[in-house]
């Protein structure tokens, strides 16, 4: 698992490319959505959502995406899970201090960033704290239904 979450940081931006072209296409059937019942689509969508991006990202689902803003590493894995960064501990090597067999999972985040267009600029946007309701939620029916709101 660990080796994908890691190639999808290297391809991060045909990953961002991707996705675009998924957004809008999930955005423009907002109507069809909307007829079913976003509450009826919760739990199939998510179980969907997290088996492909449990795959690409090692996703823990917390419902507010943000690897379009963090270079294709979900920030979650951080085992401090900060949403902004990494902490005072990165090691000298780019590892974690908790954990340090593993790379820092920000300083992947930042090198997969600068392989994307947008996610250059995106990851420096500060991201508001994880909302623990929203655990477990589809994030992809929660832009459908902002993008339309």
């Amino acid at each position: 698992m660990y080796s994908v979450r890691r190639w999808s940081v290297r391809h991060a931006r045909g990953l961002e490319l991707f996705y675009q072209g998924f957004e809008r296409v999930f955005v423009a059937l907002h109507p069809l959505w909307k007829a079913i019942g976003y509450e009826r689509l919760e739990k199939p969508v998510a179980v969907v959502e997290k088996a492909v991006k449990g795959l690409l990202f090692d996703c823990q689902m917390c419902g507010q995406c943000a690897l379009s803003s963090t270079g294709m590493s979900c920030s979650m894995n951080c085992p401090k899970t900060l949403r902004n960064g990494p902490c005072g501990g990165v090691r000298a090597d780019g590892h974690c201090e908790v954990k340090p067999e593993m790379p820092c999972v920000w300083v992947e985040a930042y090198a997969g960033s600068q392989r994307m267009v947008a996610g250059k600029e995106a990851i420096k946007v500060v991201q508001f704290a994880v909302d623990g309701r929203l655990k477990g939620k589809s994030s992809w029916l929660k832009v459908a239904r902002e993008k339309n709101a």
